[in-house]
């Protein structure tokens, strides 16, 4: 089923990619708000969705919290664990895994998502001159 685009929705992809920082779906919500004061929550969150479901947009599950990211070619994430930044590691798919995986389960349509964590540069600064 073709979907339209519509202007909120297109609001809200372009809210992800101006943040390009992973954003939770209520940092899109504060920041499209700026840009449209009528745009409600529910509208952004079903967007957001809809944005995953038709591939515009990647949801990334970290715990306590969904992000969502515009770059979907399949690739890992680090999460810092003092701050919860979110950045996206050059390092290649491991294709390999989702085979492995669908194999020795049975499974089809395997695929795997990956999530580092560690300490951001920033969180070491402060760290350091605590």
């Amino acid at each position: 089923m073709q979907r339209r685009n519509t202007r909120q929705r297109q609001l809200v992809l372009d809210t992800v990619r101006e943040l390009h920082n992973h954003p939770t779906a209520d940092e899109v919500y504060q920041y499209a708000r700026q840009k449209d004061n009528k745009i409600s929550r529910a509208t952004v969150y079903r967007n957001l969705g809809l944005l995953c479901e038709t591939g515009q947009l990647l949801g990334i599950r970290v715990p306590g919290s969904k992000r969502f990211d515009d770059t979907v070619e399949p690739h890992s994430h680090l999460m810092c664990r003092e701050c919860g930044a979110i950045v996206d590691v050059p390092t290649s798919y491991q294709i390999g895994l989702d085979q492995s995986a669908q194999q020795a389960s049975g499974y089809t349509e395997v695929s795997h998502t990956t999530v580092f964590y560690g300490l951001c540069p920033s969180c070491q600064r402060k760290a350091s001159a605590a």
